[in-house]
């Protein structure tokens, strides 16, 4: 071997190393939600009355599930005196009509409910909320972003929890209306089970921090304040926000039984668009509070998976430089053979993808699902990952080099099921020249295939086979969805997976 040909195989496998450690993490997440899992969260005491609680709406150009958000949260069950609802509407489009006429309609039948409109959105969606904090009511703070259908008892389960001085919020596992809609927001939805039903159970009842994540989730007025407040310069506010309060000592309850349902992307590009958002704002919230988190006197084992957490992001830059590689390393160590490509692909097979399958699975089992329903979707959720990655490689650049920008709404359609309705282009998910990127990248995997295959280097294969079908879907996909005008959904009968069905008939 050259030199040239030694340092290249030493980062290629540095790169393995740092993404096999990442992807091991997702092994220790299991490890501690079933070592925890029959640890389950109970209130402290009993309240001596019921206290007063404000809900707040925040939404942004929602028209087509404004109504259903606004009538859900209405028909939960709390006593009317005790409870304030607030609609924080920043929109720009007919949104507006529709939200008045709907608290209008709900003032009417004497529900306590405020229509709260600003000329401008400074802040984003952490302004709005803190612009209704300062006029609500409530010593209780519970948010709902406008494409959930809260269950009536969600109240009446999350409060008593407060009966504990030192609980600051209580978060309850989100579900999803259109699980069934497509492929997409099947992969979806388990990719969100996977954080809440493994990962948050997981950091909560091992003691360590989890975030608020901007929804479905009830806040301590006073915890907010004491963390400092809503902020606005992270595009995660929710993680930011939260991560201030458990430094303050507050500490948080998730209840993985108590379900929200909400409705899932089914636009690739409005997808990316929340993954762009989500993948930045994390690396944004990383730097902004890890150093003080690694300062602290928390425990090794807090600040760890604190670091975990809040960094986690970093792996889609990493995946990036492994998938320009990649193709390269087969070139350098096809004559090494069999065992000498096994040196480097297994073990990344067994910390990286081997976990992948590992956790969904267990996800999945967890949340109720059946046999071949576990792992039919594994490959496809395993290519979309990859797909993602230079998206969200992008994201996490933009954070690492201070580049600002906007809050970019993800747009909703009012999916339940397979049934939708036809949706304009402004709600859609916007438009870039990344999809042109990552069709390049499927036609150089294309080029890996063809080599690997040609040069019997079989067990490089499969893992070629993942990138080249996850940049192909993702970048295809972006690319027709964003040409295309209005969007017709198909409509038929709603389908509802069975970890879902309860809440959506008590909706």
């Amino acid at each position: 071997m050259t030199t040239v040909e030694i340092i290249f195989l030493g980062v290629y496998f540095s790169l393995l190393c740092v993404l096999g450690v990442y992807g091991s993490h997702r092994y220790r997440m299991a490890f501690l939600y079933y070592r925890h899992k029959f640890k389950l969260p109970t209130p402290k005491g009993k309240l001596e009355s019921l206290p007063k609680v404000t809900i707040q709406l925040p939404i942004f150009n929602e028209m087509y599930v404004v109504e259903r958000l606004v009538e859900s949260v209405c028909r939960i069950d709390y006593p009317r005196d005790l409870l304030e609802i607030q609609v924080l509407d920043d929109s720009t489009d007919e949104t507006c009509g529709i939200a008045r006429a709907c608290v209008e309609r709900q003032r009417q039948k004497g529900h306590d409910i405020v229509y709260i409109h600003r000329v401008n959105r400074q802040g984003f969606k952490a302004g709005a909320l803190e612009n209704g904090l300062k006029l609500a009511k409530g010593q209780f703070v519970a948010v709902f972003d406008a494409d959930f259908v809260p269950s009536p008892d969600f109240l009446m389960r999350t409060v008593p929890f407060f009966s504990d001085d030192k609980v600051g919020m209580v978060q309850v596992r989100w579900g999803h209306l259109n699980r069934e809609f497509s492929l997409l927001t099947q992969a979806q939805s388990i990719f969100l089970d996977g954080h809440f039903i493994i990962e948050h159970t997981a950091r909560n009842r091992a003691g360590c921090f989890f975030n608020f994540n901007g929804t479905a989730g009830i806040w301590r007025r006073d915890t907010i304040s004491d963390a400092g407040g809503w902020q606005h310069d992270t595009l995660t506010e929710d993680l930011d926000l939260s991560y201030r309060a458990q430094l303050k000592g507050w500490q948080f309850v998730f209840l993985p039984e108590v379900i929200s349902p909400a409705e899932v992307p089914v636009d690739m590009n409005a997808f990316k668009s929340q993954q762009h958002r989500w993948a930045k704002g994390s690396i944004q919230t990383a730097k902004k509070l890890l150093p003080t988190i690694l300062k602290s006197d928390l425990p090794l084992v807090v600040k760890r998976e604190a670091f975990f957490h809040l960094t986690n992001n970093m792996a889609y830059l990493l995946m990036v430089l492994l998938s320009v590689l990649m193709p390269i390393s087969m070139v350098v160590r096809f004559q090494h053979g069999l065992y000498g490509t096994l040196f480097l692909d297994l073990p990344f097979f067994l910390t990286a993808t081997a976990s992948v399958c590992f956790f969904y699975v267990a996800a999945q089992r967890e949340r109720g699902a059946k046999g071949w329903e576990r792992v039919k979707y594994l490959p496809f959720l395993m290519s979309l990952g990859i797909g993602m990655a230079i998206s969200n490689a992008k994201a996490v650049a933009e954070a690492l080099l201070n580049q600002q920008s906007g809050f970019a709404r993800t747009p909703k359609t009012g999916a339940e099921g397979k049934k939708a309705v036809t949706v304009k282009k402004a709600y859609r998910g916007s438009k870039s020249l990344l999809p042109l990127v990552e069709l390049l990248f499927a036609a150089y995997f294309t080029g890996a295939l063809w080599f690997a295959i040609d040069a019997r280097i079989y067990t490089s294969v499969p893992f070629i086979v993942l990138f080249l079908a996850g940049f192909l879907y993702v970048g295809s996909s972006s690319l027709l969805q964003g040409l295309s005008g209005r969007m017709k959904l198909v409509e038929s009968t709603p389908a509802v997976d069975a970890a879902d069905e309860q809440p959506r008939r008590a909706a």
